[in-house]
């Protein structure tokens, strides 16, 4: 079974550790993390201790890394894939438990519901700095967990009442994820785009390093055209907004996305935190909400919460299509965990619902 992997995390990037960018490069001066060093050596780090960042380059930097310090996209992209494509298709099935079965009307399939907790021993063993895209062991991780949950549920590739075909998951999930996640989730207000990536000859994009992959975009744009593998890769890091019932404040939650096809009839979406509060294009997390908000909403101050997840849509070799999800997530707050814990389930359960009602109104307005 495959490790658990150091990106797709509930612990938040840092900016530096994200791929180059114009904003980025002027205004987050890039720390390059070393390997650890043998036990035993002159900069052994101790067990349990932290590992920190620190301005040595090694003279045989990896093909990973460019001369900025920052991670290359391509390689990026693919380790953000390879880890979450590991964790849907190997860990989920072998580690999460399931609780409960949902209906979420109007979705004809029932849902399943599973759960898992990944303690802090577990997190502490994760290799922050000895992989290929390196990133800092984040603070206090040997008091940290991950409560996980999943759903799983089949639909009938039809185009009908009650399900969808395949093309019509992949647009409502892949292409354009953000922006469509805000149309059909109710509490979502806004989906404010913070950084766009646009790369069309990332020299560290060799072919091979895709070759399960195709149609990638980091986030939620999309080439309005056949795209080969390489022609556009895109990206972005958005801020996702929700409203939550009285007194709760609104939670804005900004994410990396990160989507693709990883086959014929099957695709991907990934979301990781990331930490934006330091960045000027920010809009929620910085502040700038506050005086230049267009609606009373958009203008009150925010709590910022994190949240990961990983959705996984594959076509079954009985046509089926199996939906699959698994998200972390604290909202933070005075909202206590086991509270969040309790909401979780049902909430992620609605969004089935959510997603096959938006598509047939949108099938019903094209045929209109």
């Amino acid at each position: 079974m495959a490790k658990l992997g150091n990106l797709v995390r509930l612990a938040p990037l840092d900016l530096e550790t994200l791929p180059s960018h114009p904003a980025l490069d002027l205004s987050v001066p890039r720390k390059r993390p070393r390997k650890p060093s043998r036990v035993g050596g002159e900069d052994a780090v101790a067990p349990g201790a932290p590992q920190k960042a620190t301005e040595t380059v090694n003279e045989s930097e990896p093909s990973t890394i460019d001369v900025n310090g920052r991670p290359n996209l391509g390689p990026f992209i693919k380790a953000v894939l390879d880890e979450a494509v590991a964790f849907m298709d190997e860990i989920l099935p072998a580690t999460f438990k399931p609780t409960s079965e949902k209906s979420t009307p109007p979705a004809s399939a029932k849902v399943q519901l599973l759960k898992r907790e990944i303690v802090a021993p577990e997190l502490s063993e994760i290799a922050w700095l000895d992989s290929k895209i390196p990133r800092d062991t984040p603070t206090d991780i040997d008091k940290s967990s991950e409560a996980w949950f999943a759903r799983k549920s089949r639909h009938a590739n039809r185009q009908e009442k009650g399900t969808a075909r395949l093309s019509e998951f992949d647009y409502g999930l892949r292409i354009d994820h953000s922006e469509h996640e805000g149309e059909y989730t109710p509490d979502v207000f806004d989906t404010y785009k913070v950084l766009d990536w646009n790369v069309h000859d990332d020299p560290s994009d060799e072919e091979s390093n895709f070759a399960n992959y195709k149609n990638i975009t980091m986030a939620s744009t999309y080439c309005h055209r056949p795209c080969k593998v390489f022609e556009l890769l895109r990206g972005a890091v958005f801020e996702m907004c929700h409203k939550l019932p009285f007194p709760l404040s609104t939670r804005v939650f900004p994410v990396l996305v990160i989507t693709a096809k990883t086959g014929t009839h099957d695709f991907i979406v990934v979301q990781i935190p990331v930490n934006v509060e330091s960045l000027p294009e920010a809009f929620y997390s910085n502040g700038r909400n506050l005086k230049e908000g267009d609606s009373s909403l958009k203008r009150k101050k925010p709590i910022l919460g994190v949240y990961t997840s990983i959705e996984r849509c594959v076509l079954t070799a009985d046509n089926e299509i199996e939906w699959t999800m698994a998200t972390a997530s604290d909202a933070k707050g005075w909202l206590p965990m086991w509270a969040q814990k309790m909401g979780v389930p049902g909430a992620i359960a609605k969004d089935v619902g959510f997603l096959v009602k938006w598509i047939g109104e949108n099938r019903a307005k094209r045929s209109s």
